[in-house]
């Protein structure tokens, strides 16, 4: 696999939502585990805590619960189990890359925030971040609105946008914790915690170590039976401070770094004795919040580097030995944002931003001129947001300049309407605006004269609390982008690749989740539905959601058999999809209908003590075989089990 097949990784990010963000966490701990709840506060749709009741928005809240009953998967396996998201490649061999899919949408139109600030990879083929590198244990909950995003959040937020917020600090005293597990392909890890209050200082620290053997990532074909395991190891460390100034003023300080070391297939059914990688992620970053009478003022600084190396010596699979490839990725951003109360029914959230990045590559091929690969994005915004009895509206505007592109103005309209406190009607207009990446540009295979993609998208649905224990909500979209940049393979000689802006992307579908708690149980349910078309430069059908399934489905139940003893199953369906594979041809030629399959796993967990919790994941639970991408093995039967021991 050559580095067009494996997303680099990306440092971990920081912003700080200060006391507004811990009231909203702590008003959401108090509700129930999977019913959503239109009291319920969350922060990510708009920047500032609300009521999902005052939001024209479904926003999916995976809870500190349900991220400690998934400690024997990745955040990609968690993620790949909601409405309208397709981790593509979550089951493959750990390390592998994977791909994110929202709502049919390429992988670079999802935004991912840690803590609500913005990160990517400068050095990455479209800017994403490789969710891989993330350790679940660092993880507080989850927050995710489907739906463009740009206004408030710039580039990237297409299709919506993923929201991590981190384990910070706690107004408590120091307590520790120490996890233990193992699992199948020899797969360890242990983790260290640390959350609490010292005096005025906060503090939250996080280490964990993961190793795996793993097992062959590329299918094997010829019957031998030799290809080697892919291993896997990573190291993490993630710590948050918090300084308490006054009431009224805190200071926030983060340093997070991931070490990740692996082995990698050649490509697609072909193995390689001597493909390595080796990625670094270090990031470092300060912020302030005032309280205001009414609202808060909040200013952020964060750097992040990416380091990273991938070494194909030569081997009798290898026809281009050796290939060798070296990347540092710089991102420096600079973010002030206000929040306020301007009267009765009115709020404002407004504010400034400046994104820098820049790349340096080189490869045994080519190189990137890192005199050239740079680019910023300064850009100012701010949205209104009226309440006034059952109406609400969210109207807001950004204006981003772009060093090589200029000017673009992106706008949000949102009006919804509550009835009896229990069942919203919403619907949004809104266009987002994505610059092409450094890569895109620069690489061997870019494109200077490429265009930015300009997306206009609309909503409708609804949101019921049938009752406290039960809810449903449905949600249409279409999205509609123009200048949509794809890559492009010439079939005849001199056989060359880039990438190039197409006519236009058509994507429609739905979403339906049903949620239910009572007692000791407690269920989910959803369905999801996309279809789409896409069109090169000549207006011809290239084929749109490659590796996106057209049907999904899943059913999640959870129920606590005694105080201390809870069992969980997921189930989850994926449709037919189709792939590209080389078959002794050029360009790769696509393969239409991967079959669907069905996924059931299965969770436990038990208070032994009061201070020892154990947990054990089976996965794949029936053993299904399958194909996710065509020429690579996924995940068999397969368990994970692990002790957390509390320190104080």
């Amino acid at each position: 696999m050559k580095k067009n097949y494996v997303v680099v990784a990306v440092s971990l990010g920081l912003a700080q939502l200060g006391w507004q963000e811990n009231a909203a966490r702590a008003q959401s701990a108090k509700k129930p585990d999977t019913t959503r709840n239109l009291n319920e506060v969350v922060v990510t749709a708009t920047r500032s805590p609300k009521k999902l009741a005052d939001i024209g928005r479904v926003v999916t809240v995976i809870t500190a619960a349900q991220i400690n009953r998934s400690q024997g998967k990745t955040l990609p396996e968690l993620l790949n189990n909601v409405a309208g998201i397709t981790f593509s490649g979550a089951e493959n061999n750990i390390g592998i890359s994977s791909s994110l899919y929202m709502r049919g949408a390429s992988s670079g139109n999802t935004l991912i925030l840690v803590d609500g600030f913005p990160v990517n990879n400068a050095s990455g083929i479209d800017g994403t971040y490789d969710l891989n590198a993330f350790s679940l244990d660092m993880i507080d909950h989850i927050e995710i609105l489907k739906g463009s995003g740009s206004t408030l959040y710039g580039s990237d937020a297409v299709a919506g946008v993923i929201n991590i917020i981190t384990k910070h600090p706690k107004k408590e005293d120091l307590m520790g914790n120490l996890q233990l597990g193992a699992g199948s392909y020899n797969t360890y890890k242990a983790g260290l915690g640390l959350n609490g209050t010292l005096n005025k200082t906060g503090i939250a620290l996080n280490v964990s170590q993961t190793t795996s053997k793993g097992f062959a990532a590329a299918t094997d074909t010829t019957g031998k039976g030799d290809f080697k395991k892919d291993g896997y190891f990573q190291q993490a460390i993630s710590l948050n401070l918090t300084q308490y100034v006054s009431d009224k003023f805190i200071l926030s300080g983060n340093f997070q770094t991931t070490h990740n070391d692996g082995n990698l297939p050649e490509s697609a059914f072909t193995d390689n004795k001597n493909y390595t990688y080796s990625n670094t992620f270090l990031f470092a970053g300060v912020g302030g919040k005032l309280r205001l009478p009414k609202g808060a003022l909040a200013l952020n600084l964060s750097q992040n580097t990416v380091w990273n190396g991938y070494d194909d010596q030569p081997s009798k699979f290898n026809f281009f030995t050796p290939y060798v490839s070296n990347s540092v990725g710089h991102i420096t951003n600079g973010e002030v944002v206000f929040n306020d109360e301007l009267g009765k029914h009115l709020d404002i959230t407004s504010g400034a931003d400046l994104k820098y990045s820049n790349t340096i590559q080189h490869d045994s091929y080519s190189d990137i001129n890192p005199g050239l690969a740079n680019t910023n994005i300064a850009s100012v915004y701010t949205s209104l947001f009226y309440k006034s009895d059952i109406f609400h509206m969210e109207l807001g505007g950004r204006y981003n300049h772009h060093s090589r592109y200029g000017s673009n103005f992106t706008y949000t309209i949102n009006p919804s309407v509550i009835l009896a406190d229990r069942f919203k009607i919403f619907a949004t207009v809104a266009s987002a605006y994505k610059a092409p990446s450094l890569y895109q540009l620069y690489s061997q295979y870019g494109n200077i004269s490429l265009k930015p993609e300009v997306t206009t998208s609309y909503e409708a649905g609804f949101d019921w609390q049938i009752v406290n224990s039960l809810s449903f909500n449905t949600v249409f979209y279409q999205r509609k982008t123009t200048d949509v940049i794809y890559f492009y393979s010439q079939s005849v000689p001199p056989y060359a690749s880039y990438y190039l802006n197409g006519s236009k992307e058509d994507d429609k579908g739905f979403e339906s989740e049903l949620k239910y708690n009572y007692g000791d149980f407690s269920a989910s349910a959803y369905a999801a539905y996309v279809t789409g078309t896409q069109t090169d430069a000549n207006g011809a059908d290239t084929h749109n959601l490659l590796r996106r399934p057209r049907n999904t489905y899943g059913i999640t139940a959870t129920y606590q058999f005694i105080k201390d003893f809870t069992v969980g199953l997921n189930y989850k369906y994926t449709g037919e999809r189709s792939d590209t594979h080389f078959l002794n041809a050029f360009p790769y030629a696509r393969v239409e209908g991967l079959a669907a399959y069905n996924l059931v796993d299965a969770h436990i967990q038990a208070n032994l003590t009061k201070k020892i919790n154990m947990y054990l994941d089976l996965n794949n639970l029936f053993d299904v075989k399958y194909t996710d991408w065509i020429g690579y093995n996924t995940r068999g039967f397969n368990v994970f089990g692990g002790l957390k021991y509390i320190l104080n």
